[in-house]
Parts: structure tokens; sequence; C-alpha cells
């Protein structure tokens, strides 16, 4: 099989702050035709489709923790592509919770389910299944065209949040999740080609009120703290998204990271490809 080489496509970039122009958290790699999701924030199979990946493409998917802004679009991605012809179970890893999460979901959605299995729409009994797999940290999946891992990373008070690294046509792929300042990302990119990376402002984060700030510097990573953390890691090229700003112009939160870190960084926009 000829391996072409890996897209990334930024579907969401956004956070829970209400911006039209960031979809919620959602990262597709694809490579020979099929898609791997990381997270699916708000938008996703929207987002998806604006990406040229078929809703019916949509079968793997990989959660970094349970926030609902990273996961809130999962009925979308388990009905929308069922309705838009997918047959094939929804298969889903992450933390433990993804389980009970995706069974509340198909309680939540039995009747709608039930009318397209029996009230005459054409439909496949299948495609609105899922199979969730609980990980832990290591090899979690593997097939013809990728292998993925996932790591722990520290995010507050959530007892599980995974990045992952993967490995797919001919290039090395590592997205942080949501964290604070870890080595295990560090560990994970080791010169990797594309370090996908959460990042708040420094500046801004001053002008935040003291319980927010000791909110996000237990949940998040700073500007300053991600451009030592490249420093380390040494990624082909940085990927801002999940950019808190609180009123910092982009050009500024790039050069806040670039102070501590000379390679090349970009701050990330929805549907933008590396």
């Amino acid at each position: 099989m000829l391996m072409l080489a890996a897209q990334v496509i930024l579907l969401g970039t956004g956070t829970p702050n209400a911006d039209p122009e960031r979809s919620g958290p959602s990262v597709a790699i694809v490579s020979n035709g099929s898609a791997y999701l990381v997270d699916f924030g708000p938008g996703v199979v929207r987002r998806a489709a604006a990406a040229k990946i078929e809703p019916k493409n949509l079968k793997i998917a990989f959660a970094t923790h349970l926030h609902s802004d990273h996961t809130i679009g999962l009925a979308d991605l388990i009905l929308s592509p069922w309705t838009l012809e997918r047959a094939e179970p929804l298969q889903l890893y992450g933390p433990r919770g993804l389980r009970s999460m995706a069974d509340h979901i198909e309680a939540a959605y039995r009747e709608d389910i039930q009318i397209r299995l029996q009230g005459g729409e054409p439909s496949n009994k299948t495609g609105y299944k899922v199979i969730v797999h609980e990980i832990r940290a290591g090899e979690i999946y593997r097939d013809a065209n990728v292998t993925v891992r996932a790591f722990r990373v520290p995010h507050g008070e959530w007892r599980e949040a995974f990045g992952y690294r993967f490995d797919v046509g001919g290039r090395s792929i590592v997205i942080s999740g949501d964290t604070t300042p870890t080595d295990a990302v560090v560990e994970a990119c080791h010169g990797c080609d594309v370090l996908v990376h959460e990042v708040y402002s420094e500046s801004g984060f001053a002008r935040r009120p003291p319980e927010w700030q000791r909110y996000h510097a237990r949940y998040h990573t700073s500007s300053k703290q991600l451009g030592e953390i490249a420093t380390k890691a040494r990624p082909g090229v940085l990927v801002l998204v999940h950019q808190l700003y609180w009123g910092t112009p982009d050009p500024d939160l790039l050069k806040e990271v670039q102070r501590g870190y000379a390679g090349k960084v970009v701050s990330g926009r929805d549907l933008d490809i590396f």
C-alpha cells in the first residue's frame, strides 16, 4: 500500500468561550482516506465536512478528557454520521467515564434511534452503535495507517487526562490535550514533526481576577511555559490551539511564546492544515 503523508487538520481551536470563528476543540489526523479525531467539541461533524472529510468516514475518535467543551459534540459524532450512511459502529478511545457518557447519550436519544430504525426511514442497523475503549497510557491503537500512543497529562482535578502521539504516513504528531506544563509532552514529542499544544496568554492572565488565575494556573499552560516546553521537545512546528487570549492580540501571543522558543510557531485557526 502506498503510504501518503498524513495531514493534521484543525477542526476546532476554541475554548468554552462562544467565539463564532472557532468551533470546539477537535483535531483530525487524515491518512490514506482514513480520519482519526482527537476530541469532539461543538460543531465537529460540520467542521469535518468543511474540511472535506465525509461524515460516514468519521469512525474512530480519541478523547483527551471529559470536559464538556471537548466532548459536547459526542452526540453529533455518534448520530449524524449514522444518518449520513456510516454503517460501522463508532470506535471511541479515552479515559474512564467515557463509556458511561456514550451509554447515556444513546439512552437520551433512544426514541430518535427507534424512529429511524423502525419508522420507515432508510437506515442501517449498526452505524449508531458505539464501541468504547477506556484506556491506559501506552500504545492503544494500531492499523495499517497509524500507531497511537496515549500519555497521561495533569489537568487540574481530572483524575484522568491524556495526550496522544500519532505515528502516521512517515510523520510524528503529538497533541497535548488540556494540560499544565509536563515533561510527558516533551518525552512524547522528542523532535516530533508537529506538536499541537494548548496555551494561554501571560499578559492576558495578569488581567484576570485572582480566582480565575488560580484556576487556569492549575489547569492550563502559559505562553512562557509553552516556550520552555517546546525548546525541550524540539518539534518541527509548534501549533497553538485552545488559545485563551483575554484581550491579547494573536501576534502578541505568538511573541510571548517566541520569547522562550526559537523554533517555528503557528497560532492555529479552524480548518488550518499542517
